[in-house]
């Protein structure tokens, strides 16, 4: 049986040195084989008896939510971590009034540097997080509302971060989380412009670009 090969195996590989060790024939996603030349990763065939633990981490998704998200961020926390998903949680810890940036930030910056493979934060509307977390260089972060919304962010704009309304039901906001972190960016022409977000990104950190004039 061939090895599947996923974004997310692609990311660990990046983040342990470039290298994909696979112990046989594999089966490159699409989201896969797009970011493995965006990384410049590679693949190499392991040696036999070579360690593969590696390989067969879990997905890492760092969580956050403001006191109204607690709620909903604990039942997808509990839910993600049932279906094999490693799972960090940046607060909230309790019902208790407190900042949304503060936390959605947090997570933002796991996806950025590398600890987390994705994020999903919880605020009372989704939006501030989702403002927020589009502050940290790195990140799409999509504020979703259906399940249309989640898999078209991920499809086209290849979002690392995702942000739900406290207010969504728990059974559809599972499935709004489970359908994000399984759908692959499709690449292809929706490449070109994710570039392009990355390009308008950059020129604004370099101070190419001021209040949208080059």
């Amino acid at each position: 049986m061939r090895e599947l090969i996923t974004e997310f195996d692609v990311e660990r590989a990046r983040r342990a040195g470039g290298v994909l060790r696979v112990s046989g024939e594999v089966v490159l996603t699409p989201g896969a084989q797009d970011r493995m030349l965006k990384l410049g990763v590679r693949i190499e065939q392991a040696r036999p008896g070579a360690d593969l633990a590696r390989s067969r981490e879990r997905p890492t998704v760092a969580v956050a939510a403001d006191h109204g998200g607690f709620e909903l961020k604990e039942d997808l926390k509990k839910h993600l971590e049932s279906s094999s998903y490693l799972v960090l949680d940046f607060g909230t810890t309790s019902r208790e009034a407190c900042d949304y940036p503060d936390f959605a930030h947090a997570a933002a910056v796991a996806v950025a540097e590398g600890t987390a493979d994705r994020a999903i934060v919880v605020d009372g509307a989704g939006i501030g997080s989702a403002i927020v977390a589009n502050k940290v260089p790195g990140i799409r972060a999509a504020k979703c509302d259906s399940l249309f919304d989640v898999e078209n962010s991920r499809r086209h704009n290849d979002a690392n971060v995702l942000s739900l309304s406290a207010r969504l039901e728990r059974s559809l906001a599972r499935e709004m989380a489970r359908v994000w972190l399984e759908t692959p960016f499709e690449g292809g022409r929706h490449a070109r412009r994710v570039d392009k977000i990355r390009d308008v990104e950059h020129r604004y950190l370099a101070g190419e670009v001021r209040h949208g004039h080059p």
